[in-house]
């Protein structure tokens, strides 16, 4: 497991490095059109009050891999102790789905095996979800926790405010001009920008659940080879304080017979 963690690795490291440049840029450009606009306001970033919350929660559809799954939930669980009620969860991971059911949470849709070879086309299906729930009002806040990969001996469970967005304020040099209006176009793009920073998400997720693995797995490997060695050598004390207690019979049965 140590191995196929470790070749799993080295493949979600390198899509998690390639999604990064994507969403930065158009995250930019975001923050660009918002700018521009003093008067700038969306259904995506009009603010109101919280009575409701969706949680986007991205965890692994196994176990074997040191706490990377129950650090994620665990934040997630302790981020609304203070709410009145519980949030909506939508659950990435079969560990996560487990997790939420077993306490009574209200699960509105549970993935599965999506991680490792997740799909522009999946993550563009359940941010649809989460944005038509906050644009019907059925909820007022979505956010997503999920496990930023440090390096492959460190991860680090995060958590995001995905919607209302805050886009913000930079400085735009120029003046852009947007068809047929900045609205318009910040409404198209936030499907695409909001379903690129959930895959973004989901493959940091991914590659942090294989370092985690890949630790726990090399862990458990030197404590099973500690483990060996002390039986070993336990096996061999114990074998040559058998063999010496037989000598002893045999060399003491020939003494009294000699006598």
């Amino acid at each position: 497991m140590q191995l196929v963690a470790s070749s799993k690795l080295r493949k979600a490291k390198a899509r998690a490095e390639q999604t990064r440049p994507y969403f930065n840029e158009l995250y930019k450009t975001m923050c660009e059109i918002a700018s521009a606009n003093d008067d700038f306001s969306t259904v995506y970033t009009v603010k109101r009050e919280v009575k409701s919350k969706l949680f986007i929660v991205i965890a692994g559809d196994r176990g074997l891999a040191g706490g990377y799954n129950s650090n994620v939930l665990k934040m997630a669980a302790s981020a609304h102790e203070n709410d009145a009620e519980k949030p909506k969860i939508i659950a990435i991971g079969r560990k996560a789905a487990e997790y939420f059911q077993k306490r009574g949470y209200d699960i509105v849709a549970s993935f599965a095996n999506i991680a490792e070879d997740i799909k522009p086309g999946t993550a563009q299906d359940i941010t649809d979800l989460a944005l038509k729930m906050f644009a019907d009002g059925s909820v007022d806040e979505v956010h997503v926790f999920y496990t930023m990969f440090v390096s492959s001996m460190s991860q680090q469970p995060e958590t995001m405010q995905l919607l209302p967005l805050n886009t913000q304020e930079m400085e735009v040099e120029g003046s852009m001009t947007y068809d047929p209006s900045p609205e318009a176009v910040f409404n198209r793009i936030v499907p695409r920008f909001t379903a690129s920073l959930l895959m973004c998400a989901i493959v940091e997720s991914y590659a942090s659940e294989q370092g985690a693995r890949r630790t726990a797995m090399e862990a458990a490997t030197d404590n099973a080879d500690a483990m060996t060695e002390h039986l070993s050598l336990l096996y061999n004390r114990a074998r040559q304080s058998s063999i010496t207690t037989e000598i002893i019979d045999i060399v003491s049965g020939a003494s009294a017979q000699s006598n």
